[in-house]
């Protein structure tokens, strides 16, 4: 793990600017298809909502590989696993960049998940290793933004790339941007005096897994990430099409409308410190789901571009607001199977993602965009007001006293 050394900004670790870049380097794939999807429809030969499976399969894989992600990080160091993972995420992402057929594509979205599903929870785990509970949602904000930056600019890059070299200039840019970074951050870990990650055995984390599964804030925490997951990102392989159907042709405009939501990601990550002692936790998390749930209401009645960015931003701000305070409670499910909790964190999470873009495509052809996305609004509100009610602070039962 690394080595905690006290840096100047609320006195938080050097340390997270490098896992803030690892962060940022795996978060750059995560919507990056997204403003491509209706090309990638056409030149393959496929409707939208098939095109949407490769954001469902990235996410899918990303939640299937978590347990042993984190079993493996607990188990065997941390920092090792993630670069080796972002060096997967790089690899997977040119031969995307290949391929001649959907099959082929899909196939190496399944591989860039499984490099992607490494990176962010074990970068969490590492965050909350460095911090004391009473700073930790601020580190965790630190290392949100770096994975909210490279959303903002894989996105928002993703389209430019897109009007200009089309969707496979997108996946080789990014492969090959992804490699480097690799490198980067492993010297980034070096710099930062590594130290051997203590010894752990099968049956410490099998432990650990009664440790998390016991707090009664794991099923309410894991339960609000998925639903989360689904109403919110699952919407995301669907804006450029909406787009498309107002007549706005542009993968540059569909790309920067997506980053919008990671422009309101950072202004989150901006305030944290400034919001949490006004809102508190309860506050932070029903603010925040309201916020989203407007947004997605907004949205149902298709307004211009221009407008939708905006909406977008809203959104990222209120879901970070409730997703960040859901990470805190994950982090504190257990001391020493911490990596495994985050893990789990994620894979609940990416579970949603996976069930949202097949959910909001059922919706849609069933029952339209307004009743699919106010019911998304709906679900929203309601689980804003259930986590602040449930969810309460507790000292994890394999806490050292």
């Amino acid at each position: 793990m690394l080595q905690s050394e006290v840096g100047h900004e609320h006195g938080l670790p050097p340390a997270l600017y490098v896992i803030s870049g690892a962060s940022f380097a795996a978060a750059l794939s995560a919507r990056a298809l997204d403003p491509v999807l209706p090309h990638i429809a056409e030149d393959l030969s496929v409707s939208i909502a098939t095109a949407a499976g490769l954001a469902a399969v990235f996410a899918f894989t990303f939640a299937i590989i978590q347990p042993i992600i984190g079993a493996a990080a607990d188990l065997f160091g941390k920092a090792r696993l993630m670069v080796g993972c972002l060096a997967v995420l790089g690899f997977a992402s040119i031969l995307g960049a290949l391929s001649t057929s959907f099959p082929l594509l899909f196939a190496t979205r399944i591989l860039a998940g499984i490099g992607s599903g490494g990176v962010f929870p074990i970068a969490l785990s590492l965050t909350s290793e460095l911090v004391g509970p009473e700073k930790r949602q601020i580190a965790i904000g630190r290392t949100l933004a770096g994975a909210m930056t490279g959303n903002l600019l894989g996105a928002s890059a993703s389209g430019l790339i897109g009007d200009l070299l089309g969707w496979r200039g997108v996946l080789a840019a990014l492969g090959v941007l992804v490699i480097v970074a690799s490198i980067a951050v492993a010297a980034g870990f070096r710099g930062a005096r590594l130290k051997h990650p203590p010894k752990t055995s099968l049956s410490a984390l099998k432990t650990g897994y009664r440790t998390i599964f016991t707090n009664p804030n794991a099923p309410i925490c894991y339960s609000a990430v998925f639903i989360e997951g689904c109403c919110v990102l699952g919407l995301f392989p669907y804006v450029a099409s909406f787009l498309f159907d107002l007549g706005e042709t542009s993968l540059s405009i569909a790309g920067i409308v997506i980053a919008g939501f990671a422009i309101g990601g950072l202004f989150y990550t901006a305030t944290v410190s400034l919001l949490l002692p006004r809102l508190g936790v309860k506050g932070m998390m029903i603010a925040g789901t309201m916020l989203v749930a407007s947004q997605l209401v907004a949205v149902a009645f298709g307004p211009r571009w221009e407008l939708q960015l905006l909406n977008l931003m809203v959104m990222g701000c209120g879901f970070y607001m409730a997703h960040g305070c859901l990470q805190v409670f994950a982090s504190e499910l257990s001391v020493e199977a911490r990596a495994t909790a985050l893990s789990l964190h994620s894979f609940f999470f990416f579970m949603g993602q996976t069930v949202g873009p097949i959910a909001y495509g059922f919706g849609l052809a069933h029952g339209g965009k307004v009743a699919t996305m106010l019911t998304a609004a709906a679900c929203m509100v309601v689980l804003g007001l259930v986590c602040a009610r449930l969810l309460k602070q507790r000292t994890p039962a394999d806490a050292r006293s």
